[in-house]
């Protein structure tokens, strides 16, 4: 074996390696995915809540609107609990997940929400307040405290390193908006420079990832700014611009803002990941944004899928004036806890989209989401 082959995996891949594994894959339609009975990710994981009845349900509904994958998030503390239950959970959790033909992007660390993560049993979520229990990983204590890097090392290399050559994982998105200071929510409780904490720390989890050689690819999105000019972007991003295999972003606006973020994005020559979209009041419908997804073969994550204890049908503004009673129109999700759909010519809409139904849209010849191709 060539030193080019054995540093493969330990490298961010070529442009050319990049397009090719996404020119492989179908076009990649899901939604960022937590069971309706889990208010977080240590509720939706750990072995007294963990339901995998539940989980093969929801994903089966997914499967029945044409979904092949889901945006799916970790916790550290899970591994530095019990490392062996949490790596046989996220097994059992593939297998559902291949039963019904979705290969999930797996989401290292968070920095969206409660800075204070805790094990065990979860408070419950604040009455009319949108994602109210959702915690960060890792905890602004941990981020503050480079002690503490080498269990963060531990479990990057502890769970990427276990399902490395996983052929039913898509990806690694290694850390969701790790520049988000919450200053609509947790603000004051963040590290005044949490962003000269994050940026090179960000920097090692992308090393730590590759040191486990994955078969596949790494990534963490854009999801603040403008993306137009490398003067513009922060540490974080140029980070994540520098680092990702796959280029991945975040929009809550209407088409326009959509394609023109997306123009700026083309320039990276890479395959992009929408990891984050569908704000029904903020004019981020499946209507609007999916025709331009699937016209620039952008991988499409949705926000939400099933109503539940995340709350995040309700809109963010609920952080600042609870809501009493169901908004005038959902914030996020797709389906009701029932499995039927909250609108349902929006849930028809998507099966044409992907397929499903016989009066499927034609889709157009797959090209790569870059210029000049």
């Amino acid at each position: 074996m060539s030193d080019a082959e054995k540093n493969a995996n330990t490298q961010r891949w070529t442009e050319a390696r990049a397009n090719e594994w996404y020119a492989a894959q179908p076009w990649l339609v899901g939604a960022n995915y937590v069971p309706a009975d889990a208010s977080n990710q240590l509720e939706m994981w750990q072995a007294g809540t963990f339901n995998p009845e539940k989980i093969d349900q929801e994903l089966g509904w997914a499967k029945s609107l044409g979904m092949n994958t889901m945006r799916v998030f970790l916790h550290d503390l899970l591994w530095q609990e019990d490392p062996t239950g949490f790596k046989a959970r996220i097994e059992t959790f593939l297998t559902l997940a291949d039963k019904h033909g979705i290969k999930p992007l797996l989401v290292l660390f968070d920095s969206v929400w409660d800075p204070n993560p805790r094990l065990g049993t979860q408070e419950e979520p604040v009455p009319g307040v949108h994602n109210s229990r959702w915690v960060q990983g890792p905890g602004a204590t941990v981020l503050k405290d480079t002690a503490q890097q080498a269990r963060l090392q531990e479990y990057v290399e502890g769970v990427v390193g276990a399902f490395a050559k996983d052929k039913r994982v898509l990806g690694w998105d290694v850390w969701n908006e790790p520049d988000n200071t919450n200053g609509a929510s947790y603000g004051a409780q963040e590290p005044a420079n949490k962003i000269d904490l994050v940026a090179p720390l960000l920097n090692n989890v992308f090393t730590w990832a590759r040191n486990a050689k994955p078969d596949q690819p790494l990534t963490s999105g854009v999801w603040i700014g403008e993306w137009d000019d490398v003067s513009k972007v922060n540490a974080v991003q140029k980070v994540q611009l520098e680092q990702s295999d796959i280029i991945s972003f975040h929009n809550y606006a209407p088409a326009d803002d959509f394609e023109r973020r997306v123009k700026y994005l083309q320039d990276h020559n890479r395959p992009l990941m929408c990891t984050e979209y569908m704000a029904r009041p903020a004019g981020s419908t499946f209507e609007a944004i999916m025709p331009v997804m699937q016209k620039f073969n952008i991988a499409a994550y949705n926000w939400g899928f099933v109503q539940g204890r995340t709350q995040t049908h309700l809109p963010w503004d609920s952080w600042q004036k609870p809501y009493a009673a169901e908004p005038p129109v959902w914030f996020h999700e797709i389906l009701r806890q029932d499995g039927t759909p909250y609108i349902q010519a929006e849930a028809e809409f998507i099966k044409s989209m992907t397929g499903v139904t016989e009066t499927a849209i034609a889709a157009p010849k797959r090209k790569p989401s870059i210029k000049g191709v």
